[in-house]
């Protein structure tokens, strides 16, 4: 049963990124390559023993490298996305990017066979079965157990604007949800998943995952799939929100604001600044905004007094930590929309070719 301790909360910001994405063929369509790509024909360089897959046969993901200068992070992600592009085309295989693909339709496509996953296919069932989500996880180091905690309580309001950033889904199964960022609300379907209660310490976080592994209800700890939790196997706070993002700029720019967020959360902790206490169902009314309107979503603010604009909201954090890759974000089309947009125009071939990152 893999459970983490304290001890692995032993340096402050370094930078991991987990990018998942989807296996298509020449016609940018899903299709299975985990045992091509992982088991068959295992990458070296660069993706050498960082290349995983998902539940789905046609799903995969990257891990970064330990990234110590946030400064290349951004090119870190793109040599790491250009080195699975070409190590697709090697075996006949392309890579789309996107919080869903937008033809998917999970009763068509095959599951993983690796043992974790038929558990959870046996054990949630219909949402699992379901699951053709691909999501941006960004990873920090945080030096102390305590401190890790109270920035990933902290981070939670932080959260739903991020997502509305993000939004990159807005079809699913080839049919428009009406949503921004159709992938969270599929994803919340799942058991232990969505905003994550306030946790008092370490000591009361460590004891909620042991609680749950030994009452059966996950059966390790990476079955908590929060959208935020601090990783106490790594040693990280670790945001879960983002879409996957097509534009490697884009996912650049949220590894930016996710560093400077929890070093400026940190410092927070040491200096004694009070918690917020925003109530859980503001947040989660906050999230529930941001993947039903995207860009255009307000969101309550921490003290529960007013709202925020998602613009009011980017321009304060640019200022305020020093940031520019969510202005320059909040400045581009957004991902639902360019996907609406190329699907009005163009059709879904053109969609999913868009997609593409070759």
């Amino acid at each position: 049963m893999e459970l983490g301790s304290a001890d692995a909360f032993d340096r402050m910001g370094t930078l991991g990124v987990e990018e998942e994405f989807y296996i298509v063929d020449r016609n940018a369509r899903p299709t299975s390559g985990i045992s091509d790509l992982v088991y068959d024909h295992p990458p070296t360089g660069i993706l050498e023993g960082r290349l995983d897959h998902e539940l789905f046969q046609c799903t995969i993901e990257t891990q970064t490298p330990q990234i110590d200068d946030v400064g290349s992070a951004g090119e870190v992600v793109r040599e790491v996305r250009e080195a699975l592009v070409a190590h697709a085309a090697d075996h006949g295989y392309r890579i789309a990017a996107a919080g869903l693909h937008p033809t998917a339709k999970w009763r068509e496509l095959d599951h993983a066979t690796k043992p974790r996953y038929r558990s959870q296919l046996d054990r949630i069932q219909y949402p699992q079965h379901r699951n053709t989500t691909s999501g941006l996880h960004v990873h920090v180091g945080v030096d102390d157990a305590d401190k890790a905690v109270w920035i990933a309580n902290e981070l939670r309001w932080y959260l739903p604007p991020l997502l509305a950033l993000s939004a990159n889904s807005p079809f699913w199964c080839g049919f428009d949800t009406g949503l921004a960022s159709a992938r969270a609300k599929i994803f919340e379907a799942l058991p232990n998943t969505g905003m994550p209660t306030r946790f008092e310490d370490f000591a009361a976080y460590d004891g909620f995952e042991r609680r749950m592994a030994e009452l059966g209800a996950i059966e390790d700890r990476g079955e908590l799939w929060y959208d935020v939790r601090p990783h106490t196997t790594h040693g990280t706070v670790e945001v879960r929100t983002p879409d996957t993002q097509t534009d490697p700029d884009a996912t650049a720019a949220f590894v930016e604001y996710v560093h400077a967020l929890v070093t400026d959360l940190a410092a927070g902790y040491e200096d004694g600044r009070s918690p917020a206490g925003l109530r859980r169902e503001f947040l989660d009314a906050n999230k529930w905004r941001a993947m039903r309107y995207g860009r255009d979503a307000a969101f309550v603010t921490p003290d529960a007094d007013d709202t925020v604009t998602l613009g009011e909201f980017v321009a304060a954090e640019t200022d305020r930590l020093g940031v520019d890759g969510l202005a320059h974000l909040l400045e581009a089309e957004s991902g639902a929309a360019r996907q609406r947009r190329i699907r009005r125009e163009e059709g879904f071939d053109a969609l999913c070719e868009a997609l593409c990152l070759d």
